[in-house]
């Protein structure tokens, strides 16, 4: 509508089964009261209330910003042109031709058509790109991105006890970057998948932790300490290049971060007519000999 009053369709019936008039004038579009009065936006409410008045007159109405009609006017409006003062009509359900508890706002109102289609938003993800940083997921549809998974949406899961499903969904479904390797080798061997191991986003914690200088140390319920490998600059804890090609990740910016961490500078091959910009041939990254450690 015209008073920020979106909303989606939730179902398209046929005509004969929308609710109608005492005339038999059926209902074109039937819209929830919820959507009223946490948004405020009672302008839409007046609009109906002025467009029944208008449609049956004969009228067009123009009603300026700050110079419109005042709710009294449209109520004498809505009296002079025969209807209840509070403008509302008594309606029949389509399907019984029985009437309706209570008598139900009806009017006209200016409906447009707000360009958010499912087709062009239906999105799904198998395996795909990941963040640097986090090692979690990318987010939205242009990037091939997972589907957020919040804290409420966490609560929920706890609440019906889904702790396997839970678990899942925060460690090999996200950034546990070791633990979606070997499930996904598990899942094409036939075998069980392994138990998770520990998310990326908790070792980046632990790593601004050590930014404040504040040593960290987890500890098991025998006070003994748990290890948790952090990946170094000189040290990589992770064959990056074998979760690459288990991950099936093809995105150039993804495969050109990680090359920092897997060659030295010197041993990649430049383009020798640019000096500033490096440009990295496109077979280097599938030759498997050019990683050995």
């Amino acid at each position: 509508g015209r008073h920020g009053n979106k909303g989606v369709i939730s179902r398209i019936s046929p005509i004969e089964d929308m609710p109608f008039l005492d005339d038999g004038t059926p209902l074109q579009i039937v819209l929830n009261p919820l959507g009223v009065p946490s948004r405020m936006n009672i302008g839409q409410v007046l609009e109906v209330h002025m467009g029944l008045a208008a449609k049956k007159n004969n009228w067009k109405v123009a009603t300026p910003v700050f110079d419109g009609a005042s709710e009294l006017q449209i109520m004498d409006i809505l009296e002079e042109a025969g209807y209840p003062r509070d403008g509302r009509l008594r309606i029949r359900d389509g399907r019984t031709g029985e009437t309706f508890d209570n008598n139900v706002t009806v009017g006209y109102m200016y409906m447009l058509k707000l360009h958010h289609l499912v087709d062009d938003k239906i999105h799904a993800r198998s395996t795909g790109p990941y963040s640097l940083v986090t090692q979690q997921p990318l987010g939205g549809k242009a990037q091939f991105g997972g589907q957020r998974f919040g804290e409420m949406e966490v609560w929920a899961l706890e609440a019906y006890g889904a702790a396997h499903t839970l678990q899942e969904i925060l460690t090999v479904k996200s950034d546990d970057v070791v633990g979606r390797v070997k499930a996904y080798e598990a899942i094409v061997k036939g075998e069980n998948i392994p138990e998770p191991g520990i998310p990326e986003s908790f070792k980046v914690l632990i790593k601004e932790l050590q930014a404040l200088a504040l040593d960290v140390k987890v500890l098991r319920d025998d006070a003994g300490e748990i290890e948790i490998e952090l990946v170094d600059d000189d040290d990589d804890g992770l064959d990056y290049n074998a979760a690459l090609k288990e991950n099936k990740i093809t995105n150039d910016i993804e495969k050109g971060a990680f090359i920092d961490d897997l060659v030295d500078e010197e041993e990649i091959p430049v383009a020798e007519d640019e000096e500033d910009s490096l440009e990295v041939e496109e077979d280097f990254y599938l030759e498997d000999e050019e990683f050995d450690e």
